[in-house]
C-alpha cells in the first residue's frame, strides 16, 4: 500500500533519499529557535544508507519511502530550510505516522539520534498544526494526577465487574478494542503474588555483581499503579528475594513519555522535574523501573533539560541511578526459583527497552531464572507491536496494520504466555490476542520470576 497524499516536494524528498544522495553540508534554517532546529546537528549525520528501511514497521507495512525513518529525516530537513511549511497536511501525515518505536536508531550506522528528531519535529510542527483531540485529552489528564489516580480508580472497578471482557467480545472493532485492552489488564490469578514482603531472601544463586543495589525504590508511575499494581508486587517481591531492600517515594508523576512523544516538550520538563525533585529525597541505591517506557524517558531527562542549568545536573545524577528491573535483578544474580513454573513462554522485548535503552540479555536473563519455564524464540521479536504510548488511540487504521503480523508470530510460537515489559504493550497484545480468540496471556516478565520465588502461588500451564 502506497500513500496518494504524498506533497510533491515530499516525494521529491523521499526519491532524492532513495536514489542516495547527500544533503549539501550547509543549509539555511528557515525555523530559527524552534525545538527542530536546536536538535538539527542530528539530520546531518543520516547518509541516507536505507539500513533503517526494514527496521522500521511503518515502511514495513505502508511500503512508502515517506513513512520510514530515512524519508521523514529528508521531510525534517524540507522542513527546517523552509521548502516546506510546518502545516503541510501531507508531510504531518507522515511524522504522525512514526510510531517513534525507535528500531531505526539499533540499525543506523551512523548514530543518528531519530527519536529525539522526531520528538523536536511534532514540537515544532505543533505550533502551527495544534494536536488532535483525543492527543490533547490524554496528555492534559496525565498531567493531573488526582484526576488519573480517580479515572484508573474507575477502570479497576470496571474491569472487575467483567464488563469490559464481554463487550470486548461482541462490540464492533473499533468500539471493542479498548474494552480488550482494560480487560487484558487483570492479573492472571496463578501467577499472583502473595505476602511478598514477608519472604526472606532465598539462599544461593549467582553471586552479586560488585556495586550491585541493597537498597531501591520503585517508580510507581500512573498505568501501572493504577491498573498493574500486580507488576508492583511481583517487582517488590523478586527484589526482596534477592536481597533488596525496597523503599517508598511519595510525590511522584507520571514520567512525561506520552508528552515527549507528542512533541509536547514543556509539558514534559514540568512533570520531569517533579519526579527530580521526589526522588532527590531519597537516599536508595537505584530508581527501579518495570515500565520500559517510563525507563527510557527518565535516563533522556538529561537531554530534556539540558537547555536548564539549574535542572541538567539534577537530572545526570537521577538518570544515573535508573535501572530497569531486569537490569537491577541480573546485576544481583539473579536467584534462581525454587518453585517450578511449568509454562510455555516467548518474550516479546518493548522497543524502549531494546532500542531506546538497548537492554537485551537481561530480560532473557530473568526468565531463564524460572525452574521448568520453557522459553520459546519469537520471530521478529524486535519489531515494534504498534502501541506507542497514545499512537493506537490516534493512528488506529496503522495501530492495527504493524500489530497484526506480531500477533501470528505470537500465536505460531505455541505459547501459553508472552511476557513483555511495558503496559502499553501488555494491554495491546493482550487486547488483540484477548480479540483475536487466541489463548495466550500477556504478563510481565517479573511475574514469571517472582512466582517461582512465592511458596502460596502454584503456576501450572
Amino acid at each position: 500500500m502506497t500513500s496518494s497524499t504524498t506533497h510533491p516536494q515530499a516525494a521529491d524528498a523521499h526519491a532524492s533519499a532513495d536514489a542516495g544522495h547527500l544533503l549539501a553540508p550547509a543549509h539555511r534554517c528557515a525555523l530559527p529557535g524552534t525545538p527542530l532546529a536546536e536538535a538539527s546537528a542530528g539530520l546531518d549525520a543520516c547518509v541516507h544508507c536505507g539500513f533503517c528501511l526494514q527496521a522500521c514497521p511503518t515502511y514495513v507495512n505502508l511500503e512508502d519511502e515517506a513513512d520510514s525513518p530515512r524519508g521523514r529525516l529528508v521531510l525534517m530537513r524540507r522542513l527546517l530550510d523552509g521548502d516546506i511549511p510546518l502545516d503541510d497536511p501531507s508531510v504531518g501525515t507522515h511524522i504522525d505516522r512514526c510510531l517513534g518505536c525507535r528500531g531505526c536508531e539499533t540499525a543506523c550506522p551512523s548514530g543518528v539520534p531519530y527519536g529525539e528528531l522526531l520528538e523536536a519535529t511534532r514540537a515544532t510542527m505543533a505550533t502551527v498544526r495544534g494536536r488532535p483531540f483525543v492527543a490533547r485529552l490524554v496528555l492534559g489528564l496525565f498531567r493531573r494526577h488526582q484526576l488519573l489516580h480517580a479515572m484508573l480508580a474507575g477502570a479497576r472497578l470496571l474491569r472487575a465487574t467483567g464488563v469490559p471482557s464481554l463487550l470486548a467480545r461482541i462490540l464492533p472493532e473499533r468500539l471493542a478494542f479498548p474494552f480488550a485492552m482494560l480487560a487484558s489488564t487483570a492479573p492472571v490469578p496463578e501467577l499472583r503474588v502473595r505476602g511478598a514482603s514477608r519472604v526472606p531472601p532465598a539462599p544461593g544463586g549467582t553471586p552479586a555483581a560488585p556495586g550491585a543495589p541493597r537498597t531501591a525504590t520503585l517508580l510507581t508511575g500512573c498505568v501501572m499503579d493504577g491498573l498493574f499494581g500486580h507488576v508492583h508486587d511481583a517487582t517488590t517481591h523478586a527484589l526482596t528475594h534477592n536481597g533488596v531492600t525496597v523503599r517508598a517515594t511519595p510525590a511522584q508523576r507520571c514520567c512525561g513519555a506520552l508528552h515527549a512523544h507528542a512533541g509536547d516538550l514543556e509539558g514534559a520538563r514540568a512533570l520531569a522535574r517533579e519526579n527530580i525533585a521526589a526522588f532527590e529525597r531519597t537516599d536508595a541505591d537505584v530508581i527501579v523501573v518495570n515500565s520500559a517506557g517510563c525507563g527510557a524517558m527518565i535516563k533522556q531527562y538529561p537531554h530534556l533539560l539540558h537547555s536548564d542549568s539549574g535542572w541538567a545536573p539534577r537530572a545526570e545524577r537521577l538518570a544515573a541511578r535508573v535501572r530497569d528491573v531486569s537490569e537491577a535483578l541480573v546485576a544481583l544474580g539473579p536467584v534462581r526459583g525454587t518453585r517450578p513454573v511449568a509454562l510455555r513462554v516467548t518474550h516479546d522485548p518493548p522497543c524502549h527497552q531494546l532500542h531506546a535503552q538497548r537492554i537485551a540479555r537481561e530480560p532473557l536473563a530473568m526468565l531463564d531464572a524460572v525452574p521448568a519455564l520453557t522459553r520459546l524464540p519469537l520471530e521478529d521479536a524486535d519489531q515494534c507491536c504498534g502501541a506507542a504510548g497514545i499512537y493506537n488511540l490516534i493512528e488506529p487504521d496503522t495501530s492495527d496494520a504493524v500489530l497484526a503480523p506480531k500477533l501470528a508470530r505470537i500465536r505460531a510460537t505455541g505459547a501459553a504466555f508472552v511476557a513483555t515489559g511495558n503496559p502499553g504493550c501488555l494491554m495491546q497484545l493482550g487486547g488483540g490476542l484477548m480479540r483475536a480468540g487466541a489463548s495466550v496471556r500477556a504478563v510481565h516478565p517479573v511475574e514469571l520470576l517472582a512466582a517461582s520465588y512465592d511458596s502460596t502461588a502454584a503456576p501450572r500451564s
